[in-house]
């Protein structure tokens, strides 16, 4: 969307999968979140039985009623940069086909988590006087570093407008609870050597040679399937970058590699460095990134009600998402929502209309 051009106003009383394609037509890549806010919250503002705030890019609104049970309905506005390939569907703005014997959406966000968004939105308007009070939370900088998380951010300055009994996070998970998340860490391992000529290479010392070793713990390394609470969490540790060097003929004297560790929810975000550290003994570690992981909380009786609604048999998640941050808060937190998550951030990124409709069916089901 051109910088010039105004953000449309959003109607919630459309279709959700309707609503979905108006959500993406307004580009949303992280750290450009402000149109998408403001029209977010300009809805949400026209609708009488909601008290809104907003924090930065983050708009929280809320109904009032006295309920005895309070639940959060959670979703992030941001999305990952557009596709660079040119005429990807996956893009903005959003492409509508029918393929088969279904309606398909294709645009940036359709799956992470536009569809979701928009399930949100129409609930708002929708239910005056649902069954339990309701936190609906749109929120910004999901998809970067999470020391920018909106989310995080409203816990840090207004935790009260979280407190709540439950929370439904809308990330893709074609239609099924999942429960908990892994936890996930990035850390970077730097070698040193000797700097010389590449022609009288036996006076320096090669760090890039160094680091050998390390790649080697990385390629034995065997991942463990851990279950949980019933639920079986895949962890994984692998390398993600890794450089050095500065000319074609310099022995580098540094090099180094950037290491992510998705960790099962029996660990605390403390024993997964531990191992970490076990794993890479003699080697500097540089943490970058600690997120910790969730347990899956199902036992609870609001997470025991909503699996109930939703009738599917539960699942584990196995990325990080931030029900973490809302398990910390010590409100149990699930995974739910429309679309494929494998879909998410591809050139192709795209949601089924009638996976929109279902989420919102059964959200709605729960809460009337």
């Amino acid at each position: 969307m051109a910088a010039d051009q105004q953000t449309p106003a959003l109607d919630l009383t459309m279709d959700p999968a309707d609503l979905t394609a108006a959500l993406v037509d307004v580009e949303s890549v992280s750290d450009h979140e402000g149109p998408l806010a403001d029209a977010v919250e300009a809805a949400l503002r026209e609708l009488p039985h909601l008290s809104v705030h907003r924090d930065g890019d983050t708009v929280v609104a809320r109904t009032e009623l006295g309920r005895d049970e309070r639940v959060i309905l959670a979703g992030h506005l941001d999305t990952v940069p557009l596709p660079t390939v040119e005429g990807a569907l996956g893009a903005v703005p959003s492409v509508r086909r029918r393929e088969g014997d279904r309606d398909v959406i294709y645009g940036r966000g359709t799956t992470d988590m536009k569809g979701g968004v928009a399930v949100q939105l129409v609930l708002a308007q929708q239910l005056r006087e649902p069954t339990r009070d309701v936190t609906y939370v749109f929120y910004d900088h999901e998809e970067v570093s999470s020391d920018a998380s909106g989310l995080g951010r409203v816990m840090r300055h207004s935790p009260q407008l979280l407190e709540a009994d439950f929370a439904v996070l809308l990330e893709p998970t074609n239609g099924t609870v999942e429960g908990g998340c892994n936890g996930t860490m990035r850390f970077r391992i730097t070698t040193h050597g000797r700097a010389a000529h590449s022609g009288r290479s036996w006076i320096g010392e090669n760090a890039i040679h160094k680091q050998a070793e390390l790649l080697a713990r990385l390629a034995r390394y065997e991942p463990r399937t851990i279950t949980v609470e019933g639920l079986d969490y895949r962890e994984g540790l692998n390398a993600i970058r890794t450089g050095g060097g500065v000319a074609g003929n310099v022995i580098p004297d540094t090099a180094w590699t950037e290491v992510n560790y998705r960790f099962a929810p029996d660990k605390t975000l403390e024993q997964a460095q531990q191992h970490v550290r076990e794993v890479f003994e003699g080697y500097e570690i540089e943490w970058q990134d600690l997120s910790p992981a969730a347990r899956p909380g199902l036992d609870r009786s609001a997470a025991a009600q909503f699996v109930a609604a939703v009738g599917l048999e539960p699942m584990p998640k196995y990325g990080w998402t931030d029900v973490a941050r809302f398990s910390e808060a010590g409100v149990p937190a699930v995974n739910f929502g429309p679309g494929d998550a494998l879909l998410a951030h591809t050139d192709d990124e795209h949601v089924h209309d009638d996976a929109v409709r279902a989420c919102h069916a059964a959200l709605a089901h729960w809460l009337s």
